[in-house]
């Protein structure tokens, strides 16, 4: 019997051992490719693909708006409506990239592997390609017909016909700005000059352009096309930069009218909150009794400089009303809740508007990257979220994430603006 159990012994052992050392061979294996996988190696080449990702939604993005410019002129070139294959490229294209925008920005989540990065950026870059194969397509065949069927000269008379219409609706934005300027502090209407500043500009560069391209349409020898494509591109920035300049104007004097109505309910909500604490145990009454403190100080000194700066005082009064929710916790019933936030929802709207206002204008003139645009696209989708909420707690949320992201778009588009060179479009820092 004891041979046996020898015998037995004499072949198990050696064969634990090496089916042993086999396991651990292949777990250090593993454990090696697993790491490799996620090393700073790995990383930076999953990084480089999700900066290829970002330059195509980029290129698709300014691909958009070209195409929406394009369908917009279709019926100012010969009175229909945009040709069908303009149009289904266009909403084609809007909703990839506005997917894909969405993909992008979900990279930015530190728990995905470079591995899940390579993947998704490989696909948005894909889905981007293809859209702007599209795009390119349709208005190549727009472009077709319209060298045959629309003169030079008939171009140049459209386009005039809208610099026209554009002019008459600026009016004078010096006198928007000098309103401004004589009620508020500089930093309250200095995008607003600058705004008015670029609208002039682009108006009288898209006439020069006309007449150029005008002069260049009598001649058979000579094309007309590039004056005519820099025009329609000074007259499309300078009209964004006139509703920006209209937007801005609005935004000041709506803020000033509701900052008396929102200091009033904010300091409400700390009435509110001093009752709230009265049924707290010491400790927990003690923190928010120091924390309401603290925001009631803030609001002084918010409410002191309001007049001069309406809209960085809505701003301010929208966080103070969102850190007095977080000091609040749980301590609050449902009916508080709900209570609080249908009186912070209007000043947090006006804050999200604002500041997407700002990072539209930003994003519009400096050479932002995907990162930025991700944001900002973030931003309006959060803020549309928050106006169609029925219920007051949800828009809330909807409204501050809305302004959250509105703030970093603007933030990544300065970045780009001072980091960027001109006609590049190279991503901004990972965020």
């Amino acid at each position: 019997m004891a041979e046996i159990v020898a015998a037995i012994l004499g072949w198990v052992v050696p064969a634990l051992v090496v089916f042993g050392v086999t396991a651990l061979a292949i777990a250090a294996i593993a454990w090696g490719v697993r790491r490799a996988r996620r090393s700073p190696r790995a990383r930076a080449a999953a990084e480089k693909e999700r900066g290829r990702a970002g330059a195509a939604l980029v290129r698709l993005d300014d691909a958009v708006s070209e195409l929406e410019l394009e369908v917009g002129l279709s019926g100012a070139l010969y009175g229909g409506d945009a040709p069908p294959s303009l149009r289904r490229a266009r909403l084609t294209a809007q909703h990839v990239r506005d997917a894909s925008f969405e993909e992008y920005r979900d990279l930015s989540d530190e728990g995905l592997t470079p591995a899940d990065i390579r993947r998704a950026s490989s696909r948005i870059e894909r889905h981007a390609q293809e859209a702007l194969a599209k795009v390119a397509s349709a208005r190549a065949e727009h472009a077709a017909w319209v060298r045959s069927n629309v003169s030079a000269a008939g171009q140049v008379d459209a386009a005039r016909r809208r610099l026209a219409a554009l002019r008459a609706s600026m009016g004078d934005p010096a006198a928007l700005v000098a309103d401004l300027s004589s009620r508020f502090a500089e930093e309250e209407w200095r995008d607003a000059a600058r705004a008015a500043r670029a609208a002039l500009e682009g108006s009288a560069a898209a006439g020069r352009h006309l007449d150029d391209a005008a002069a260049r349409a009598g001649d058979p020898s000579l094309s007309a096309l590039a004056d005519l494509a820099a025009a329609e591109r000074a007259l499309r920035q300078a009209e964004v930069d006139s509703r920006s300049l209209e937007e801005t104007h609005r935004l000041v004097l709506q803020a000033a009218q509701a900052v008396p109505e929102e200091v009033s309910a904010a300091r409400v909500a700390l009435r509110q909150a001093s009752v709230t604490r009265e049924h707290l145990e010491i400790a927990d009454a003690e923190r928010l009794g120091a924390e309401l403190h603290a925001i009631s100080d803030e609001l002084d000194r918010i409410e002191d400089d309001a007049a001069r700066r309406p809209t960085r005082a809505v701003h301010a009064i929208a966080r103070l009303r969102s850190r007095l929710d977080i000091a609040l916790g749980d301590a609050r019933t449902a009916q508080q809740r709900l209570r609080g936030a249908r009186t912070a929802l209007p000043g947090t709207l006006a804050a999200a508007r604002g500041a997407i206002a700002q990072a539209e204008a930003s994003v519009s003139h400096a050479h932002a990257g995907a990162d930025a645009r991700a944001r900002l696209i973030s931003a309006q989708r959060e803020l549309a979220e928050a106006r169609q909420a029925e219920d007051p707690v949800e828009a809330l949320d909807a409204a501050r994430r809305a302004m959250r992201d509105a703030e970093d778009a603007r933030s990544l588009a300065e970045f780009a603006r001072t980091a960027v060179a001109p006609g590049d479009h190279g991503e901004t820092r990972r965020s």
